[in-house]
């Protein structure tokens, strides 16, 4: 549970950052985002959770 909270803190702390570093460009791409087909973005939503998931058991495995 500790790894958990550690790992949503440092994304939490990494989004922080970009979005204080790159403003606009959050805006277009969150702009994008809202005008995006629901498809795409779900099947983007499964690829990249695989690749969290994978990346995940990648490091606890070796």
């Amino acid at each position: 549970m500790k790894d958990l909270i550690a790992a949503l803190g440092l994304m939490l702390a990494i989004e922080g950052l970009c979005l204080a570093a790159f403003p606009a460009a959050w805006r277009r791409a969150m702009d994008a985002i809202l005008h995006a087909p629901e498809t795409p973005m779900r099947l983007a939503g499964l690829g990249v959770g695989a690749l969290g998931v994978l990346v995940v058991f990648l490091i606890r495995t070796f």
